[in-house]
């Protein structure tokens, strides 16, 4: 959301504000953020393993298990060496798989590689995005699909990554979903509706009250801004700054 602003500058003004860390930052940005005393909140495979980084080729088509397995084998050892503990995965796009195949099968894949996550404590994150608008066909595009996918798997290294952006798109009643399925939640992303941008009274989402709710509901991981500023130079960091005063409660 900040890739036009350098990560060093990016990396100087999170640790200003007192961010505890970035998201989505592979390997090769690592070193910049262990220089200011910030953890890879989420992690990205790295570039060997591009299809790691692909929203659409995930565990629901089979097609891409063989690769899928191969990076998330390699990479998931990467994560807990550099001390980091959250690691991002994709259900890819259904194209015609029906959704009940598509969860067989991501749980089929997963299952080849949760032990590992086990044996490294890396939590592997699905993150649940909306198909209405900005990914067509996705398959995890909701928390009934995504729940059940963390319960037929069974495992506290699996947990979704829930997107307050995309599922407000896809099915609103935000606050009584998260409460109803806290436990399934590992980390929340933010952003504006419509728009994805600014989190601010030009959109329709009351980001206060949906903190309050994930705080009183017991969590306690991360909660990322991914909304996309309006002014993507450095000026856009005063929309950061702002972003997390809201959510400060």
């Amino acid at each position: 959301c900040f890739s036009s602003i350098p990560l060093e500058t990016l990396a100087q003004k999170a640790k200003e504000i007192g961010l505890a860390g970035i998201d989505l930052i592979g390997a090769e940005g690592w070193d910049t953020l262990k220089k200011y005393g910030l953890t890879s909140t989420m992690c990205y495979g790295d570039l060997e393993g591009a299809s790691t980084r692909d929203l659409s080729k995930g565990w629901c088509d089979t097609q891409y298990h063989e690769d899928l397995i191969k990076h998330y084998k390699r990479f998931i050892p990467m994560v807990a060496d550099a001390g980091w503990k959250n690691l991002i995965c994709f259900s890819g796009n259904r194209r015609g798989i029906d959704d009940q195949t598509g969860l067989q099968n991501c749980v089929n894949g997963l299952k080849e590689i949760l032990p590992i996550a086990e044996k490294h404590g890396v939590i592997l994150h699905m993150e649940l995005l909306n198909s209405k608008v900005d990914h067509n066909d996705y398959m995890c595009d909701n928390s009934i699909w995504g729940v059940a996918l963390c319960k037929a798997l069974n495992s506290s290294h699996f947990k979704l990554l829930y997107d307050i952006y995309h599922m407000q798109i896809m099915e609103g009643d935000v606050i009584r979903t998260i409460r109803d399925n806290i436990d399934y939640y590992g980390h929340f992303h933010t952003a504006g509706v419509p728009g994805r941008n600014e989190i601010d009274e030009s959109q329709e989402l009351f980001y206060p009250a949906i903190m309050e709710a994930i705080v009183e509901a017991g969590f306690k991981g991360y909660v990322a801004q991914e909304f996309i500023p309006k002014d993507r130079t450095e000026e856009g960091l005063r929309s950061l700054e702002d972003a997390v005063r809201r959510c400060d409660v």
